[in-house]
């Protein structure tokens, strides 16, 4: 089961998120662009570690990203804690898949803080704003041993 969008604000309020009365929907809170990257180097996933590449962030040119297409990484605009009994989901809002880009955003697990990052795939040119609203994090029930205590816990705080 899926939680109301007013529960979900109220678990980003109990992390210091400021949201907007546009951001809170029936069933989610909408998530902002905090900052957009370009991965500059090759990153590395082993059997026993990871490593992210290195990223150069991009610029705003008039008030605007100016993405071509490609693939960059978006690190969305407000911190999420994801209550315990909770598992987190963040989808594109319609209006990105409707200007041919698209999102993508592991599962955030139960007991996650921080402020996540997300794939971004542009398959038009795009502006996006500093700020503009472009994915919905959604909240379900979750059964689940433990809470998250991986290396991206707290991250972008």
């Amino acid at each position: 089961m899926f939680d109301s969008g007013a529960t979900v604000a109220a678990a980003l309020e109990a992390g210091d998120a400021d949201l907007d009365d546009a951001q809170r929907q029936p069933n989610g809170v909408d998530l902002t662009v905090g900052e957009i990257f370009e991965q500059t180097t090759p990153g590395r996933i082993g059997r026993d570690g990871k490593r992210v590449g290195e990223r150069e962030a991009v610029p705003v040119e008039d008030g605007a990203y100016r993405l071509d297409p490609g693939t960059y990484v978006v690190r969305y605009g407000e911190p999420v804690r994801i209550p315990s009994e909770r598992v987190g989901f963040v989808l594109p809002r319609s209006t990105l898949l409707r200007n041919s880009c698209t999102l993508d955003t592991a599962v955030w697990d139960a007991g996650y803080e921080g402020v996540g990052e997300g794939r971004l795939d542009v398959g038009h040119a795009i502006e996006i704003e500093p700020g503009a609203r472009i994915a919905q994090l959604v909240l379900a029930e979750a059964d689940h041993d433990g809470a998250y205590e991986g290396s991206y816990q707290g991250e972008n705080l």
